[in-house]
């Protein structure tokens, strides 16, 4: 049981040893798999374009407007950091963002000039420009060639001239389309400055300043889809706070070209500048567009009133009031402005109201300070108010309607819009009493004016309105001054820390060291992986450690391989190490014999697990090395289904040991002299139908019995005991037992069947002679024997067919065995 787990242990674990060796013994393999990726790696080096990584850094700050003070009555520069953080998050990804960007640059146009493996992109080193017609349709996708004749004529061209059909497109409105070529016979001359007004191409070439023409030099340029090459930046663009929680944002993007990541950096940087500034000037902007409202309206009030005035005075040659009636103007004056500022309020409370109430879009909302209106809890929530619409707007361009974000922040405008409300509502009631207590002072005060002559209260009333009007006029003049002042003065909130610039560095791919590496790495990795493999499933027997390992049976030696074609090794070369190595052997067998007490003729029997082990080649050496110490020796070749060693000592398989156990001859019949002294030789004869039968008859007993007269060594050459059991049958005859294990090629689970016959006695004083040893032997050695057993009754060879001779032989076989 224990020998059987050590095998299995031994199949299922790894040599490591024989690991090592066979990685260095595949030396050459590596060489090659290195030597493979390296090239790999090098064409991938040369021919990948580089790749190009620039930053810059913004920072968002509450730039307070220089020109408002806690004087200034008119406010709308409200707002801090919080939030516009990601607003600019948000918008830098935005594809209007990016449209206008992508649109300054006419990155949708790409120069080209032909490098040793691809097009490169020249952007700016090319000579000329082209200023294209943004409303006629452009020729997407393919190259148009650019040759320079001299410095007024040019010549357009392309590479393929076979297109009859080219997809365009007008980049005014993003307008795509296809349309057939008419004019499609190119080369074509135009001259420099002058607009090509084709189907599919309209633009006008000129050259920069300085630059030379070169009529070897052929340039190119690709217009891009409009939408494809703003995605491509979207994508592209990385937008990052420094820090978590930090205001300061590092932009990057890569890139073939650095002058073009410089300029898209700076011209991101400088369009949200814009944008930015634009949003915060929107209230300010809402705001004089409502003053310019009311001063319109106010104006023409006054004009009416003034005429008025005059004609009344022409009318009645009244042109002053008495002091009473002066006193009592000023006074009703002063009540006439507070009731058309609280009549102002109320009106933009109401107006707010209605907007609030029927409008989803809350950007056009008007300062409450452009009327007057201080009450910090309106003003607040305007501003709340119109800072989430903004940000409502942006998040239209990167995220679908219906989403989390759209729900979240339209949750949050009706809460504010709510209390906002409630708060317009209670401002109204506050600002209507105050309305009512002037109406009482001014009602006081005018019946006081009735006591006075008829036509003095007429012009009394008259400069009352004049003087409202103009009074109205000024301060909403003055508000509008104020509020342009102040929008003028504002800045963007975005400012440039570290603006993007090309200073030699920014490269980072591809990685050529990188991939160097990785083709050394995956040029090591194969071949160890292909070897893991081969060690990992190798099963077969390479050394005299595995047997110890697999085996308690006792290594009695080790034979070298044979190279040469015959089996005669000890004979033919008497001074060779295999030959060597039978003495030892002999040596060994002796010291069996010795230890056994074993007197007069000695027997040894030679098996193996399975054909093409040398079991034969093994038998055929040990019986010459004892015949060459003059001792008589005969080698019997038991194997009687396929029988073999008569061919090395040319003798003919006709008369064997099977003639005689079928009592078809004598011992001297079938003895048969070599040409090697001492040795003589009984081959098995012809295939009998029933081998084991013949090996376990009593004519077998006595044939062991009449040679241990004659010899002093009986050499057995018995079949595969892993295939058989005639070996089996035959151990009783023998003194010493050999089993033939084939480095290389015998597999470690074949012990396990003579580990069991060893240990259940059934094999005695049995040793394991390991054949085709070399020492740290490289896997894969083919020994060169390759013959294959075909057992069964219905395969015979050596001259015995199925003919009546045939017939014949078997018959004797069955009458000798029922005798």
């Amino acid at each position: 049981m224990r020998d059987g787990q050590e095998i299995n242990e031994a199949q299922s674990s790894f040599d490591f040893k024989a690991f090592i060796f066979k990685v260095l013994s595949y030396w050459k393999l590596f060489v090659f798999c290195v030597g493979l990726g390296l090239l790999a790696a090098y064409m991938v080096n040369v021919r990948k374009k580089n790749i190009y990584g620039l930053e810059s850094l913004i920072t968002i700050e509450n730039e307070q407007n220089p020109f408002f003070t806690s004087n200034t009555s008119i406010s709308f520069n409200w707002g801090g950091v919080t939030g516009k953080v990601e607003t600019v998050l948000t918008s830098l990804k935005t594809r209007n963002h990016n449209e206008k960007v992508v649109d300054s640059l006419q990155y949708y146009m790409q120069y080209l000039k032909k490098g040793k493996y691809h097009m490169n992109d020249i952007y700016k080193s090319a000579p000329f420009y082209l200023d294209i017609d943004k409303n006629a349709y452009q020729m997407l996708f393919k190259p148009i060639g650019f040759r320079l004749l001299n410095s007024s004529e040019y010549e357009i061209f392309f590479d393929d001239d076979e297109f009859s059909r080219v997809s365009v497109q007008r980049y005014s409105d993003r307008n795509r389309t296809s349309m057939d070529v008419v004019d499609g016979t190119f080369p074509k001359k135009f001259k420099i400055g002058e607009p090509v007004t084709l189907p599919y191409l309209n633009f006008t070439l000129n050259l920069r300043d300085g630059a030379s023409v070169s009529e070897e030099s052929e340039y190119y340029v690709q217009f891009q889809n409009f939408d494809a090459i703003v995605n491509s930046y979207r994508s592209l663009i990385s937008v990052r706070p420094i820090s978590k929680g930090s205001s300061v944002l590092r932009l990057g993007l890569i890139g073939t070209n650095k002058s073009k990541i410089v300029d898209f950096l700076n011209a991101t940087t400088e369009i949200l500048r814009k944008t930015e500034l634009e949003r915060k000037n929107l209230y300010a902007t809402k705001t004089i567009e409502f003053i310019n409202d009311q001063l319109e309206t106010v104006g023409d009030s006054l004009k009416n009133v003034e005429t008025e005035l005059n004609d009344f005075r022409a009318k009645n040659k009244i042109f002053d009031i008495d002091r009473e009636s002066t006193e009592l103007t000023t006074k009703l004056q002063e009540f006439d402005f507070r009731k058309n500022q609280e009549e102002s309020k109320l009106n933009y409370l109401r107006s707010m109201e209605s907007y609030l109430r029927t409008k989803t879009d809350y950007t056009n909302i008007a300062a409450p300070s452009s009327v007057g209106i201080i009450e910090s809890n309106i003003m607040s929530s305007v501003q709340r108010i119109t800072e989430m619409s903004i940000e409502r707007k942006s998040l239209e361009y990167t995220t679908r309607e219906g989403s989390i974000r759209f729900k979240d922040i339209d949750r949050r405008i009706d809460a504010e819009k709510k209390v906002l409300l409630e708060t317009i509502e209670n401002t109204k009631n506050t600002i209507q009493s105050q309305v009512n207590s002037v109406n009482r002072d001014i009602a006081r005060l005018e019946a006081q004016v009735s006591r006075l002559p008829e036509d003095q209260q007429k012009l009394l009333k008259i400069q009352r309105k004049y003087n409202l009007s103009e009074e109205t006029y000024n301060v909403f003049q003055a508000k509008k001054g104020e509020a342009a002042v102040v929008k003028a003065a504002n800045v963007s909130d975005i400012n440039v820390i570290d603006e993007a610039k090309d200073i030699g560095i920014g490269l980072i791919g591809p990685n050529k060291s990188l991939n160097y590496l990785v083709a050394i790495l995956v040029g090591t990795i194969i071949p160890l992986v292909y070897i893991f493999l081969m060690v990992f499933f190798d099963n077969n027997i390479h050394g005299p450690q595995d047997i110890e390992r697999l085996t308690s049976i006792p290594i009695l030696g080790a034979v070298g391989r044979s190279r040469g074609g015959r089996n005669l090794v000890v004979y033919e070369r008497p001074k060779s190490a295999i030959s060597e190595s039978f003495r030892s052997l002999r040596s060994s067998l002796q010291f069996i014999y010795k230890k056994q007490n074993v007197e007069g003729s000695k027997t040894v029997l030679i098996t193996s697990s399975v054909s093409g082990e040398g079991k034969t080649f093994c038998s055929i050496n040990i019986a010459t090395v004892f015949a060459l110490t003059d001792k008589k020796t005969v080698l019997i070749g038991l194997d009687l289904r396929k029988p073999k060693i008569f061919g090395d000592f040319n003798i003919e398989n006709k008369l064997g040991a099977v003639n005689y156990l079928i009592g078809d001859q004598t011992i001297n019949d079938i003895v048969q002299h070599t040409h090697i002294p001492n040795l003589d030789l009984i081959v098995s004869g012809p295939v009998p139908p029933n081998p084991s039968e013949l090996l376990m008859s009593e004519r077998m007993d006595l044939l062991i019995e009449e040679l241990k007269k004659e010899y002093d060594y009986i050499v057995l050459d018995t079949p595969p005991i892993g295939l058989v059991t005639d070996a089996i049958e035959l151990v009783q005859y023998v003194d010493a037992t050999i089993y033939v294990v084939r480095q290389d090629y015998t597999k470690k689970g074949m012990l396990g069947h003579i580990n069991e016959k060893y240990k259940k006695g059934e094999l005695e004083n049995l040793s394991i002679v390991l054949n085709a040893y070399k020492h740290s032997a490289k896997y894969g050695y083919g020994y060169g024997y390759g013959y294959g057993y075909g057992y069964g009754y219905g395969a015979y060879s050596n001259g015995y067919h199925e003919d009546e001779k045939n017939v014949s032989l078997i018959s004797r076989i069955k009458k000798a065995l029922k005798m």
